[in-house]
């Protein structure tokens, strides 16, 4: 391979360890061809890490695919980042891959990769590829995670062709064709994608709970990389900063964190029979009053009330399922009635070593 670059920036968002393995997948291969290299955390990040950079730098984000979209605090550092200008980048995610039988399935990207493309173009940068990486899903609040033997095949499937995406990227070719493939299913989950960052993280931070196998040993508080749980009342809480890249839910090795499918249940229950249909009834009277029945602006207030409502729910739901949690008898009950806590229900560790390099 023509060496094009000198040196390549590798900087990664990640949970449980999916865009972080994939980072450093692509690394390794520029190491191999004498590259010199940093990887980095987004929030582990120091400039002077990169002080001694000489030459074309290549500059690769790599990142988890949260509500179709890259993590808020993610998509925070990259407003932020300016060094090297004018470097060429490549945008990359890991998104929820699937396996039937021998047949790999893709997942959606959404606007993961397209939404900081955009960014780093605008504020100068020159996007030289966008790779998506399909491997398992880590959201365990909505499904078990998959078999260790799929993940193992996943897993080989995936760093073979990771590493040919990086033998063509480190030779500066434009690599865009996976990232496009399913554009037009990625163009319809966008709205999702909006949905999500401005509403849907906030929900979905005030729903995960320690049960009465929490010892309190601190590992969630101490490796939450957003410094989102704290320790309220001897009980781990979840701020809404939390953005659920589920690292502590699946490296808890009391297997203590849970989802409250219970009370989110509950919730949604009553907002769906009870506290929507009052606001509706009552926006129409408000726009009926004051805006001549304007269709287009009952569904704007409604759109804006109902969420409004629905975010003051869970935070007072999930406020008092805290303040529950701590009488064992409750902890217990409601322990039972969430589906995180049954042993069917899997959790997600990508293999500290690939089936790949172990030659499974």
């Amino acid at each position: 391979m023509e060496k094009l670059y000198n040196n390549l920036l590798v900087i990664y968002y990640s949970g449980t360890g999916n865009s972080k393995r994939v980072s450093e997948w692509i690394v390794q291969e520029a190491q191999n061809h004498g590259l010199i290299t940093h990887i980095s955390s987004y929030h582990q990040f120091n400039p002077d890490d990169i002080a001694g950079f000489e030459g074309k730098t290549l500059i690769g984000f790599f990142s988890a695919t949260h509500g179709f979209n890259m993590p808020h605090s993610m998509l925070k550092f990259l407003f932020r980042f300016k060094l090297l200008g004018g470097s060429d980048v490549f945008i990359g995610n890991t998104r929820a891959g699937m396996k039937l039988s021998k047949l790999f399935l893709p997942g959606l990207s959404g606007i993961a990769m397209y939404f900081p493309a955009m960014i780093m173009f605008f504020k100068g940068y020159k996007i030289k590829a966008m790779y998506p990486v399909d491997l398992p899903s880590n959201w365990i609040s909505l499904h078990p995670g998959i078999r260790k033997k799929v993940i193992d095949s996943m897993v080989e499937h995936y760093e073979r062709l990771t590493k040919k995406f990086a033998l063509k990227v480190l030779a500066g070719k434009r690599v865009f064709l996976k990232s496009f493939v399913l554009l037009p299913l990625d163009i319809l989950v966008a709205p999702v994608a909006l949905g999500y960052y401005f509403v849907g993280r906030f929900i979905l931070a005030k729903t995960f709970i320690a049960n009465y196998n929490c010892n309190n040993c601190g590992i969630c508080v101490e490796q939450c990389p957003t410094k989102s749980i704290i320790l309220e009342h001897n009980r781990p809480y979840w701020k809404f900063t939390c953005e659920s890249c589920m690292k502590c839910m699946n490296y808890c090795p009391q297997r203590a964190i849970e989802t409250a499918h219970s009370m989110v249940f509950i919730i949604l229950l009553a907002l769906s029979l009870i506290v929507n249909p009052y606001l509706s009834d009552k926006v129409t009277d408000m726009v009926a009053l004051w805006f001549n029945q304007s269709s287009v602006t009952f569904e704007s207030f409604y759109f804006v009330v109902r969420w409004s409502v629905a975010l003051v729910s869970f935070w007072g739901g999930y406020r008092l399922l805290h303040y529950l949690m701590r009488f064992p008898r409750i902890n217990k009950i409601i322990t039972y009635t969430t589906l995180t806590t049954w042993k069917f229900w899997r959790r997600y560790k990508i293999p500290n070593v690939s089936a790949h390099s172990k030659g499974v």
